[in-house]
């Protein structure tokens, strides 16, 4: 592995862990074993590190999905197999998730071109399958006829609030993941 990888990883775990503004780059460089100036020679500032851990985070993410999503069957199949992965990536990401649900990287998003393009492009991800899935389902009847684009964003919103309750340890909602999938299917048909 190369210093910058090394970086990353710490970066990934500290700014999920305590947060952006709680990480200095004496942490770092502790965790990483990266001396300061070398972290500084792979990257500007402690933004810049943040700005291209948020692209790998993406670039992870969009892998995955597109490496596991099947778009065979029907349209509440799609749905349900989205919302599904969601779910198991929260599960087997759980550093990068974290790092998602922080505030700093919307503050950051707001004035950062590249940085709100990599939570965008996560976030459309999900949501455009979403939305092919109600439209496929309208379709092939396995769907009610409802606003596909009002319908994703709603169910959407529900899942990544469960998913923030997990992570944030507010709630043990894990054995909860079956019933999510049956209010999806309740809305949906």
């Amino acid at each position: 592995m190369s210093y910058r990888t090394d970086i990353l990883n710490a970066a990934t775990k500290l700014f999920a862990e305590r947060g952006f503004k709680d990480t200095s780059i004496v942490d770092l460089s502790r965790l990483s074993g990266a001396a300061e100036g070398t972290i500084f020679h792979h990257f500007k500032t402690k933004e810049e590190i943040l700005v291209q851990l948020l692209r790998k985070v993406k670039d992870d993410i969009l892998h995955e999905v597109s490496s596991k999503i099947q778009r065979n069957g029907t349209g509440l199949m799609l749905v349900e197999r989205t919302v599904e992965l969601f779910l198991m990536l929260s599960e087997t990401m759980e550093y990068e998730f974290l790092l998602l649900f922080r505030n700093y990287p919307y503050q950051l998003a707001s004035i950062n071109p590249e940085c709100r393009q990599s939570i965008e492009e996560i976030y459309n991800c999900f949501l455009d399958l979403l939305i092919e899935g109600i439209e496929k389902g309208q379709s092939d009847g396995t769907v009610r006829i409802c606003k596909p684009f009002r319908m994703g964003i709603i169910i959407f919103s529900m899942v990544i609030g469960i998913v923030r309750f997990k992570i944030f340890h507010l709630y043990p909602v894990e054995s909860c993941y079956s019933d999510i999938l049956e209010s999806c299917r309740r809305m949906l048909r």
